[in-house]
């Protein structure tokens, strides 16, 4: 069963949130947030699998929320964060818009994913299930804009000196190209005649070679998933 607390100022938008999530056999809502500030509290007290949190790019107290629900370790004492204990919540982002010159602060604060609030019912519980599993999830509209936005501030994101994409291999150069150009993970090992457990390895070396930052866990994982969902009507 995946525990989800949802983030939302409007009461009426929690409250559809919690009906669709509920009606799903695995999936249970088991608090909610109207402030950033409660949401930090509630995901240290309940301790969710996922925080669905409807995130205003551009407003800095929804990104540093974002920031200490994924890595809480960050913001306690040392002794506290032992006691702890546990694996942090997972942050699914909604958002009314695509806010280019943000949307990097929350990756880098610690979100797992990005939706948009007009997604989908169907599209919204896969991409929770997705993020409970470990994997990331972006819409193709998001992943678009975000190439656009490096493409236009290539000195937003700078590269360690070591980190030149000369550095990845054909393969890896093949995956990093299906990967911008929203392909999941089994569409790749498909389209490439290679395993999906090789695409995921292709991924996290392509990753640390170009120095991207990513959720905390990834240091620790062998393998990173980036599944992109399919566009809705």
């Amino acid at each position: 069963m995946v525990s989800v607390l949802l983030v939302n100022d409007q009461s009426l938008q929690r409250l559809g949130l919690r009906m669709l999530l509920t009606a799903e056999p695995d999936l249970t809502v088991v608090g909610e947030a109207a402030t950033s500030e409660e949401a930090i509290g509630l995901s240290t007290a309940l301790r969710p699998d996922v925080v669905l949190m409807d995130v205003r790019l551009a407003d800095a107290a929804d990104i540093e929320a974002v920031r200490r629900i994924a890595r809480p370790a960050r913001f306690r004492p040392p002794a506290e964060s032992v006691a702890a204990g546990g694996t942090p919540p997972r942050v699914l982002v909604l958002t009314s818009a695509v806010d280019e010159d943000h949307a990097y602060a929350a990756l880098r604060a610690g979100a797992d994913g990005f939706l948009l609030t007009d997604a989908s019912p169907e599209e919204l519980t896969a991409a929770v299930r997705i993020v409970a599993a470990g994997d990331a999830v972006i819409t193709p509209t998001l992943t678009r804009t975000l190439i656009d936005t490096v493409r236009a501030e290539p000195a937003a994101l700078p590269l360690r000196p070591d980190a030149e994409l000369s550095a990845l291999t054909q393969r890896e150069r093949d995956v990093l190209t299906a990967v911008a150009s929203g392909w999941s993970n089994s569409e790749i090992a498909l389209r490439l005649s290679i395993a999906p457990t090789t695409v995921k390895s292709h991924v996290s070396r392509v990753l640390t070679k170009i120095g991207v930052p990513g959720p905390p866990d990834w240091r620790s994982s062998t393998a990173v998933e980036v599944r992109a969902l399919p566009e809705h009507p």
